[in-house]
């Protein structure tokens, strides 16, 4: 019997019946106005999500590393000087990618764990007196250690150096899920994807343009044809892609949106908080500690949790998988075996998540850590129970 479990990785997330329902649909003509009614839902539901009221919304077939690369090769020229922040494997590789287009990336190296730190972006802009500096990457919630970053203070930190470089933000695990204001933050391009917050299948690369990335594309030199977002524009105002879009995906996503505004973004993000909160206690009373350094970077969608030294956190997430079929997620780069993951977004209950915890405790107490079954579970009933509210 296929499984029936919840999984509990960062992405993709667990999958609404009704949205799986909607991206199995039949074959419609793509070229037809039957498309549009699927097309612009989806770019003006994505717009809303972002809390603009501008932002100039693009989907491609792809991930969100596919909108990374939109990012960069819209706006930039090899060559180009990128200021960027390495707290993480996700902001680590969004720096790989900078580095094989030819663009000079000054790279601030921050322990894995902390935030973007924009005090010494600051520092780094107000020094850059000739404006070298073309754009600022942040990664908003850095998948790999649970940790989120400030995007208010790096916009701060780029009006108080008086700096015109745009500013690049990664939302993959954030957008969706943990409150996003691409207006309020001065966001100049903002990059997600489908299968997070938006409770779909790993395929659609979703960005956010505001005025000023769009004017940036007419004097880019980096090479782009797939990932283009002027020929996009132009196929959108003929309600089409410039080639074949994922309709199924699309027809998922438009739904997606419509519950995630059915329900209101507001309560989306009170959701994820609660939960993160109950595990957050959980891992407490299991005496362990986050791999976020302090409360103010914990992250709503995701938890990494370090385990003992000398023991080798990816034998929870092994076991889980063999002996009782629920899914966490390893530690990647450079807290690999030194913490497992537990993502707590998307389509998910205080219900399910207790699930997880429980599931967890049990894999623990099987590996012979010290921990009292029960006891995490314990600590995130007493805070989901409505009688303590």
């Amino acid at each position: 019997m296929p499984s029936q479990n919840p999984v509990f990785i960062p992405g993709p997330t667990n999958m609404p019946e009704a949205i799986r329902q909607a991206c199995y649909m039949p074959t419609i003509d793509h070229r037809s106005p039957v498309f549009g009614k699927i097309l612009h839902p989806c770019l003006n539901g994505v717009r809303r999500v972002l809390k603009s009221e501008s932002a100039h919304i693009f989907i491609f077939p792809s991930t969100g590393t596919g909108g990374w690369e939109t990012a960069l090769t819209n706006t930039l020229s090899a060559g180009d000087k990128i200021l960027a922040a390495r707290n993480g494997m996700f902001s680590h590789r969004w720096i790989d990618m900078c580095q094989r287009h030819g663009l000079e990336v000054q790279v601030v190296e921050t322990p894995w764990g902390h935030g973007v730190p924009a005090d010494r972006y600051e520092e780094i802009l107000k020094a850059d007196t000739g404006h070298v500096i073309k754009a600022v990457l942040a990664t908003h919630n850095e998948t790999a250690t649970g940790v989120k970053s400030d995007i208010t203070a790096v916009r701060r930190a780029l009006d108080a150096a008086g700096h015109p470089a745009m500013l690049f933000v990664d939302g993959v695990s954030s957008i969706g899920s943990m409150d996003f204001r691409f207006d309020e933050w001065g966001v100049d391009v903002a990059v997600t994807g489908s299968q997070k917050g938006f409770m779909l299948p790993a395929g659609l690369g979703i960005v956010g343009f505001s005025d000023r990335a769009m004017e940036a594309t007419k004097t880019a030199g980096l090479p782009r044809t797939f990932f283009d977002v002027n020929d996009m524009a132009k196929g959108y105002a003929a309600n089409a892609f410039p080639y074949t879009p994922p309709v199924g995906l699309m027809n998922g996503l438009k739904l997606s949106l419509e519950m995630i505004e059915e329900e209101g973004l507001e309560n989306v993000f009170a959701r994820h908080h609660r939960i993160a909160e109950g595990v957050r206690l959980a891992v407490s009373a299991w005496g362990l500690d986050l791999c976020a350094a302090s409360p103010d970077l914990y992250s709503d969608s995701v938890s990494a949790i370090r385990t003992p030294e000398g023991f080798d956190a990816n034998q929870i997430v092994s076991r889980a998988a063999s002996e009782y079929d629920m899914a966490f997620g390893i530690g990647l780069g450079e807290v690999s075996g030194k913490v497992f993951r537990i993502g707590h977004l998307g389509m998910l209950s205080d219900a399910l998540m207790l699930s997880g915890l429980a599931t967890a405790e049990m894999v623990m107490v099987d590996l012979g850590l010290d921990v009292k079954l029960g006891s995490g579970v314990a600590a995130a009933q007493e805070y989901y129970r409505h009688g303590s509210r």
